[in-house]
């Protein structure tokens, strides 16, 4: 066995262990497939060992590979917990911080809040991540990241924002033609904006709200904006933000006492990152900018350490 192997080669075998094949790690990683490739054979003739397998649908981890999955995730940890001691340091507010959040937060709250941090920091670049995807703020995916769900990691900083509450709309134009309806019942008469392929946002939300299941939709996307466009241009009734949807004075919502939807919000960051100017700057920023937008408080919380979960 080889001693003294480069951390880039378990980072292209973390990569195919992800992605299923040479071409996906490449495209993950920002390499070439045949970078990948030599470095997993010179991993594999390192170690000496077979890692992966062809088949017909990619490449199969062996047994030693997946022995090997939590260890090269560990390093994988602390190379990205170096690159955050390193971009904290030097003075002011200048470099590049990358942020997450959903599609519609993203597009529809979040640019004038980043414009007013630019005006403040113009040394600021800002990456906006629009994604309806968790990112992994442990793996340096993203700096920060504005979710909808309390964060369990141990190492990470969080603020409570409050909630974002969602309620059914339709546009004045829609309701004049069709009528308004007054209890839930009444939207099988409807044309109903829903979901395609259903989520895990989905699948918590119909617990509350039975009447709200796919057969029933008449115009069904899984993109949110999409969903908030169609609303606006008086496709039908749909779910959207309230606080958006204030913004629109044709927008009317609909049996706000028989439904109301409330998501827990959270800014969160890397504990890393706590003394980097940039990230300060920038989690101060969606903090304020946030809390104005949905008018709740924003108690500061250190996030407990994660607790086991039971599989139901």
């Amino acid at each position: 066995m080889t001693s003294n192997i480069g951390w880039e080669l378990y980072r292209s075998f973390l990569g195919v262990l992800r992605e299923g094949s040479l071409s996906g790690a490449a495209r993950a990683l920002g390499i070439t497939q045949p970078t990948a490739g030599r470095h997993v054979a010179a991993l594999e003739e390192a170690l000496g060992v077979v890692l992966f397998t062809r088949s017909q649908t990619g490449l199969l981890p062996t047994e030693v590979a997946l022995s090997l999955r939590a260890h090269a995730e560990a390093m994988e940890s602390t190379a990205a917990s170096l690159e955050r001691a390193a971009s904290s340091q030097g003075e002011g507010v200048r470099g590049v911080v990358r942020v997450s959040a959903s599609e519609v937060v993203s597009v529809e709250v979040l640019p004038p809040i980043v414009a007013r941090l630019r005006e403040a920091h113009p040394a600021l670049k800002v990456e906006l991540v629009s994604t309806n995807r968790v990112q992994d703020l442990l793996q340096r995916e993203a700096d920060i990241a504005v979710r909808m769900v309390r964060p369990r990691q141990e190492q990470l900083l969080a603020r409570r924002i409050g909630n974002i509450e969602l309620g059914f709309h339709a546009h004045r134009d829609y309701l004049a033609r069709h009528g308004t309806p007054r209890k839930l019942e009444e939207l099988a008469a409807h044309s109903v904006i829903g979901y395609d392929q259903p989520s895990a946002f989905v699948r918590n939300a119909g617990k509350s709200l039975k009447v709200f299941s796919r057969d029933g939709f008449s115009l069904r996307t899984d993109s949110d904006l999409a969903q908030l466009a169609l609303i606006r241009a008086g496709a039908g009734v749909g779910i959207c933000q309230v606080a958006l949807a204030r913004r629109n004075a044709a927008l009317v919502r609909l049996m706000p006492r028989t439904f109301s939807l409330k998501l827990d919000t959270w800014v969160t960051m890397h504990e890393d990152l706590r003394n980097s100017p940039r990230c300060r700057a920038a989690f101060d920023a969606l903090v304020e900018g946030l809390s104005l937008y949905i008018g709740g408080p924003a108690a500061e919380a250190k996030i407990p350490r994660a607790r086991p979960t039971t599989p139901e």
